[in-house]
């Protein structure tokens, strides 16, 4: 899902949707599958970029394998005009998403 692109980010292509949860989601397997495989735990929270907006990822059953749901006022935000989109998404490498998480506080959807 996620090839390596930068000192700091995997590159990977999602749909992105408007969904109904609180803050962004992906698909409860997907999100296992790229923490145990990238972040090499189930705990951490997954740091991704979509354009110059990074967000806070968690997992939910609802969402279509593949695709990354996120908040109507996100969505709004990301100019996601026809949904869903497929976007370049960014996520960030561990140590990367540590440092990012440690010094400013992202945008949950809200």
């Amino acid at each position: 899902m996620f090839e390596d692109f930068s000192g700091g980010y995997y590159l990977g292509r999602m749909y992105v949707e408007p969904h109904d949860a609180d803050s962004p989601v992906m698909q409860d397997d997907d999100f296992e599958a790229v923490s145990h495989g990238i972040y090499e735990q189930e705990e951490k929270p997954l740091v991704m970029k979509i354009g110059k907006r990074h967000i806070v990822v968690g997992g939910d059953g609802s969402v279509p394998t593949g695709t990354l749901g996120v908040p109507e006022r996100v969505a709004e935000d990301l100019d996601l005009y026809n949904p869903p989109s497929v976007k370049d998404v960014l996520l960030a490498k561990e140590v990367h998403a540590e440092r990012i998480l440690s010094l400013k506080s992202l945008d949950d959807g809200s």
